[in-house]
Protein backbone atom coordinates (compact mmCIF):
# COMPACT_ATOMS: atom_id res chain seq x y z
CA UNK A 1 0.00 0.00 0.00
CA UNK A 2 3.03 2.11 0.79
CA UNK A 3 4.62 2.10 -2.38
CA UNK A 4 0.94 3.39 -4.50
CA UNK A 5 0.00 5.94 -1.68
CA UNK A 6 -1.80 9.29 -2.07
CA UNK A 7 -2.00 11.89 0.37
CA UNK A 8 -5.39 14.10 0.31
CA UNK A 9 -5.13 16.67 2.47
CA UNK A 10 -8.87 19.16 2.81
CA UNK A 11 -8.44 22.79 3.31
CA UNK A 12 -9.60 22.56 6.93
CA UNK A 13 -6.58 20.46 7.69
CA UNK A 14 -4.46 23.46 5.81
CA UNK A 15 -6.29 25.93 7.96
CA UNK A 16 -5.62 24.23 11.20
CA UNK A 17 -2.13 24.06 10.77
CA UNK A 18 -1.41 27.83 9.50
CA UNK A 19 -3.07 28.85 12.89
CA UNK A 20 -1.71 27.12 14.96
CA UNK A 21 1.89 28.00 13.33
CA UNK A 22 -0.15 31.98 13.67
CA UNK A 23 -0.40 30.47 17.92
CA UNK A 24 2.81 29.26 18.34
CA UNK A 25 5.10 29.88 21.66
CA UNK A 26 7.19 32.85 21.58
CA UNK A 27 10.64 31.50 20.35
CA UNK A 28 8.80 28.59 18.63
CA UNK A 29 10.75 27.93 15.14
CA UNK A 30 7.95 25.43 14.14
CA UNK A 31 4.94 23.76 15.47
CA UNK A 32 3.85 20.07 15.01
CA UNK A 33 0.58 17.89 15.72
CA UNK A 34 -1.41 14.74 15.15
CA UNK A 35 -2.92 14.17 11.48
CA UNK A 36 -6.39 12.73 11.45
CA UNK A 37 -8.45 10.61 8.14
CA UNK A 38 -9.42 7.26 6.92
CA UNK A 39 -7.60 5.23 4.35
CA UNK A 40 -9.19 3.89 1.11
CA UNK A 41 -7.97 1.86 -1.17
CA UNK A 42 -4.43 3.46 -1.59
CA UNK A 43 -5.46 6.61 -0.62
CA UNK A 44 -4.93 8.27 2.81
CA UNK A 45 -7.35 11.46 2.76
CA UNK A 46 -6.58 14.04 5.74
CA UNK A 47 -9.33 15.34 7.00
CA UNK A 48 -8.42 16.95 10.15
CA UNK A 49 -5.60 17.50 12.76
CA UNK A 50 -4.90 19.50 16.13
CA UNK A 51 -1.93 20.75 17.39
CA UNK A 52 0.30 18.86 19.88
CA UNK A 53 2.66 21.22 22.58
CA UNK A 54 6.47 20.51 22.62
CA UNK A 55 10.25 21.73 23.26
CA UNK A 56 13.35 20.78 20.88
CA UNK A 57 16.53 22.26 20.80
CA UNK A 58 19.47 20.93 18.70
CA UNK A 59 19.98 17.56 20.83
CA UNK A 60 16.67 16.60 22.14
CA UNK A 61 13.04 16.91 22.06
CA UNK A 62 9.93 16.01 24.12
CA UNK A 63 6.33 16.06 23.12
CA UNK A 64 3.66 16.52 25.15
CA UNK A 65 2.36 12.45 24.41
CA UNK A 66 -0.66 12.79 27.39
CA UNK A 67 -1.62 16.17 25.47
CA UNK A 68 -1.93 13.89 22.37
CA UNK A 69 -3.86 10.74 23.83
CA UNK A 70 -6.22 13.41 25.49
CA UNK A 71 -7.14 14.59 22.71
CA UNK A 72 -7.21 11.80 20.30
CA UNK A 73 -10.04 10.50 22.86
CA UNK A 74 -11.93 13.74 22.57
CA UNK A 75 -11.97 13.15 18.46
CA UNK A 76 -13.20 9.94 18.60
CA UNK A 77 -16.16 10.96 20.80
CA UNK A 78 -17.14 13.10 17.72
CA UNK A 79 -15.69 11.36 14.77
CA UNK A 80 -15.55 7.88 15.44
CA UNK A 81 -14.25 7.00 11.99
CA UNK A 82 -11.18 9.36 11.90
CA UNK A 83 -8.01 7.73 12.54
CA UNK A 84 -4.58 8.89 13.18
CA UNK A 85 -2.51 8.82 9.85
CA UNK A 86 0.19 10.82 10.82
CA UNK A 87 1.69 13.87 11.72
CA UNK A 88 2.63 17.19 10.53
CA UNK A 89 5.05 19.80 11.56
CA UNK A 90 5.63 23.27 9.76
CA UNK A 91 9.22 24.22 7.81
CA UNK A 92 10.66 22.73 4.31
CA UNK A 93 13.06 20.59 6.07
CA UNK A 94 12.89 17.27 7.71
CA UNK A 95 15.61 17.18 10.54
CA UNK A 96 17.22 14.85 13.14
CA UNK A 97 14.18 15.76 15.51
CA UNK A 98 11.57 14.81 13.18
CA UNK A 99 12.76 10.85 13.12
CA UNK A 100 12.19 10.96 16.47
CA UNK A 101 9.16 12.37 16.43
CA UNK A 102 8.06 9.89 13.94
CA UNK A 103 9.13 6.95 15.77
CA UNK A 104 6.33 7.86 18.05
CA UNK A 105 3.77 8.04 15.18
CA UNK A 106 4.81 4.23 14.38
CA UNK A 107 3.50 3.23 17.14
CA UNK A 108 0.19 5.20 16.80
CA UNK A 109 0.02 3.96 12.79
CA UNK A 110 0.06 1.15 10.87
CA UNK A 111 2.25 3.24 8.13
CA UNK A 112 2.14 7.24 9.13
CA UNK A 113 2.14 9.81 7.37
CA UNK A 114 4.49 13.13 7.92
CA UNK A 115 3.40 15.94 6.37
CA UNK A 116 5.44 19.32 6.34
CA UNK A 117 3.77 22.76 5.54
CA UNK A 118 6.33 25.33 4.15
CA UNK A 119 4.93 28.73 6.21
CA UNK A 120 7.96 30.70 5.41
CA UNK A 121 6.97 30.96 1.84
CA UNK A 122 9.64 30.15 0.27
CA UNK A 123 9.95 30.71 -3.65
CA UNK A 124 6.67 32.69 -2.80
CA UNK A 125 4.15 29.83 -1.83
CA UNK A 126 3.37 27.58 0.71
CA UNK A 127 5.15 24.05 -0.22
CA UNK A 128 3.10 21.15 1.21
CA UNK A 129 5.29 18.15 1.42
CA UNK A 130 3.78 14.17 2.50
CA UNK A 131 6.35 11.70 3.21
CA UNK A 132 6.14 8.20 4.27
CA UNK A 133 9.36 6.25 6.56
CA UNK A 134 11.23 3.16 5.40
CA UNK A 135 14.19 1.41 7.26
CA UNK A 136 17.39 1.29 6.03
CA UNK A 137 20.10 -0.37 6.85
CA UNK A 138 22.47 -3.20 7.18
CA UNK A 139 20.99 -6.18 8.59
CA UNK A 140 22.78 -6.35 12.58
CA UNK A 141 23.74 -3.37 12.31
CA UNK A 142 22.30 0.11 13.09
CA UNK A 143 19.55 0.84 11.52
CA UNK A 144 18.48 4.72 10.10
CA UNK A 145 15.34 6.10 8.43
CA UNK A 146 14.75 7.24 4.88
CA UNK A 147 11.59 9.57 3.84
CA UNK A 148 10.11 8.67 0.84
CA UNK A 149 8.12 11.87 -0.88
CA UNK A 150 4.20 10.57 -1.61
CA UNK A 151 1.57 12.74 -4.37
CA UNK A 152 0.09 15.14 -2.57
CA UNK A 153 -3.70 16.56 -3.59
CA UNK A 154 -5.55 19.38 -1.81
CA UNK A 155 -9.20 17.75 -2.42
CA UNK A 156 -12.65 19.69 -1.09
CA UNK A 157 -16.48 19.00 0.33
CA UNK A 158 -18.84 21.71 -1.17
CA UNK A 159 -19.16 23.81 2.20
CA UNK A 160 -14.85 23.38 2.26
CA UNK A 161 -15.08 25.06 -1.38
CA UNK A 162 -17.58 27.96 -0.44
CA UNK A 163 -15.65 28.78 2.57
CA UNK A 164 -12.36 29.07 1.11
CA UNK A 165 -13.80 31.45 -1.68
CA UNK A 166 -15.72 33.89 0.60
CA UNK A 167 -11.94 33.96 2.59
CA UNK A 168 -9.92 34.86 -1.25
CA UNK A 169 -12.74 37.81 -1.15
CA UNK A 170 -12.07 39.04 2.44
CA UNK A 171 -7.92 39.42 1.03
CA UNK A 172 -10.14 42.34 -1.20
CA UNK A 173 -11.54 43.93 1.76
CA UNK A 174 -9.47 46.33 3.94
CA UNK A 175 -11.14 45.27 6.97
CA UNK A 176 -11.19 41.40 5.91
CA UNK A 177 -14.72 41.44 6.21
CA UNK A 178 -17.39 39.88 3.66
CA UNK A 179 -21.17 39.63 3.73
CA UNK A 180 -21.91 35.71 2.81
CA UNK A 181 -24.06 35.81 -0.52
CA UNK A 182 -27.66 35.20 -0.97
CA UNK A 183 -28.75 32.18 -3.12
CA UNK A 184 -29.54 34.30 -6.26
CA UNK A 185 -26.13 35.81 -6.27
CA UNK A 186 -24.42 32.37 -5.70
CA UNK A 187 -26.21 30.90 -8.59
CA UNK A 188 -25.38 33.53 -10.83
CA UNK A 189 -22.01 33.54 -10.31
CA UNK A 190 -21.93 30.00 -10.75
CA UNK A 191 -23.72 30.24 -14.13
CA UNK A 192 -21.52 33.22 -14.97
CA UNK A 193 -18.29 30.99 -13.94
CA UNK A 194 -19.48 27.62 -15.93
CA UNK A 195 -20.39 30.49 -18.99
CA UNK A 196 -17.03 31.36 -19.08
CA UNK A 197 -15.44 27.72 -18.90
CA UNK A 198 -17.81 26.78 -21.42
CA UNK A 199 -16.72 29.80 -24.06
CA UNK A 200 -12.67 28.97 -23.35
CA UNK A 201 -13.52 25.15 -24.28
CA UNK A 202 -15.57 26.41 -27.40
CA UNK A 203 -12.76 28.49 -28.33
CA UNK A 204 -9.99 25.30 -27.76
CA UNK A 205 -12.49 23.42 -30.21
CA UNK A 206 -12.71 25.36 -32.80
CA UNK A 207 -9.01 26.72 -33.12
CA UNK A 208 -7.63 23.24 -33.11
CA UNK A 209 -10.57 22.32 -36.06
CA UNK A 210 -9.54 25.41 -38.11
CA UNK A 211 -5.64 24.24 -37.51
CA UNK A 212 -4.82 27.75 -35.07
CA UNK A 213 -2.97 25.54 -32.64
CA UNK A 214 -2.26 22.28 -31.97
CA UNK A 215 -4.42 19.36 -30.29
CA UNK A 216 -3.55 18.47 -26.60
CA UNK A 217 -4.11 14.51 -26.25
CA UNK A 218 -4.94 15.01 -22.63
CA UNK A 219 -7.21 18.07 -23.23
CA UNK A 220 -8.97 15.77 -25.94
CA UNK A 221 -9.41 12.84 -23.88
CA UNK A 222 -11.00 14.65 -20.72
CA UNK A 223 -13.45 16.20 -22.99
CA UNK A 224 -14.38 12.73 -24.64
CA UNK A 225 -14.61 11.87 -20.93
CA UNK A 226 -16.93 14.57 -19.99
CA UNK A 227 -19.38 13.63 -23.17
CA UNK A 228 -19.27 10.21 -21.87
CA UNK A 229 -20.54 11.25 -18.60
CA UNK A 230 -22.86 13.64 -20.06
CA UNK A 231 -24.56 10.69 -22.39
CA UNK A 232 -24.47 8.27 -19.23
CA UNK A 233 -26.63 10.89 -17.21
CA UNK A 234 -29.27 11.28 -19.53
CA UNK A 235 -29.85 7.40 -20.31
Amino acid sequence: MALNLVAKIHPVVLFGIVDSFERRNEGAARVIGTLLGVYDKGVVEITNCFGVPHTESEDEVAVDLDFAKNMYDLHKKVNVSEVIVGWYATGHDITEQSVLIHEYYTREATQPIHLTVDTTLQNGRMGIKAFISTSMGVPGKTNGTMFTPLPVEVVSYEPEIIAVNVCQKGKQSPKQIVDLAQDFDVVCNATNSLTKLLDAVTTYVDDVLAGRIQPDNMIGRSLLEIGRASCRERV
